[in-house]
């Protein structure tokens, strides 16, 4: 149905499952994870298992991977014979890939580049390329498809704990999320992104449990009255607590569409450390 031959791009912090991507021929930004004595490929070379192994030893840092890779992306989608690029990023709040596709593509030649700033992050972008890849599919042309996504961007949603704030604050994506002061009191903060894209506390609980419960209240909250959405349950080294949350929404929600579930890309891990459980949330109507 793709007549307006469109291609998706996507950066591997969207943590789109992997068999989507194959099953939609989408293509992949992957991020770059920087160790002192070398350079890793997000999803490529190393697994987020691997780097919880490291941590204790060293924390890496993430970049982009370099302009010439991303045109050379953009070349093989030229050559495989698509005339548009639909490329979907995590938020420009937290990574500077979007400016950095939104540069290469207004400047390469023979491809028109739409970059959707998702102004979220894993699977709550994710879930936007998901949505692209069902747009397509059902025939819609280039421009309801950039409007409709631009319109859906605050149906998605993710919320996430992490078991400590050290990763984010060491690698400066903090955001707006006070760092507590009250490890003593076990205070944990449920964070997810604002409408700028930048992560902020949408709420407190005391002890990993109230925390997990306190999620499924504000997935509740979000999901409302709506009869057609997805959730996703993505962890970092907290299968048993994913496992929990994953029976416990099919319970709360049993209009759900899917529940995607699976582990964070090795890039997220980096700055969330282990003991990431993340809800994602998709608005369809």
């Amino acid at each position: 149905m793709n007549k307006e031959k469109i291609a998706i791009l996507v950066d591997s912090g969207t943590d789109v499952p992997e068999e989507i991507i194959k099953q939609e021929n989408m293509y992949m930004i992957p991020l770059k994870i920087i160790y002192k004595d070398r350079e890793y490929t997000d999803k490529v070379d190393i697994t987020a298992d691997e780097i919880y192994k490291k941590l204790p030893v060293e924390i890496p840092s993430t970049s982009l991977p370099d302009g010439e890779a991303i045109t050379q992306i953009f070349d093989k989608i030229k050559e495989d014979g698509y005339e548009k690029v639909l490329a979907i990023t995590i938020s420009s709040g937290l990574s500077g890939t979007f400016n950095v596709v939104r540069l290469i593509g207004e400047q390469y030649q023979g491809l028109e580049t739409f970059v959707l700033d998702t102004k979220n992050i894993g699977i709550g972008a994710g879930f936007q390329a998901i949505r692209a890849a069902e747009l397509l599919n059902a025939g819609t042309g280039w421009t309801t498809l950039k409007k409709q996504l631009s319109d859906e961007i605050k149906r998605n949603k993710v919320y996430f704990n992490v078991a400590t704030l050290e990763y984010l604050q060491k690698g400066g994506r903090i955001g707006l999320v006070a760092s507590i002061l009250g490890n003593a009191l076990k205070l944990n903060p449920i964070i997810s992104c604002n409408d700028e894209g930048i992560y902020h506390t949408v709420a407190k609980a005391r002890g990993r449990k109230k925390s997990l419960e306190k999620t499924v209240e504000l997935v509740k909250k979000f999901v409302g009255e709506h009869v057609h959405f997805n959730l996703a349950v993505a962890h970092g080294d907290a299968l048993i607590d994913a496992e929990w949350m994953k029976t416990k929404l099919q319970e709360t929600f049993p209009k759900v569409g899917q529940i995607y579930f699976g582990q964070i890309s090795p890039a997220l891990v980096v700055h969330t450390g282990p003991g990431l459980l993340g809800v994602g949330i998709q608005i369809i109507k």
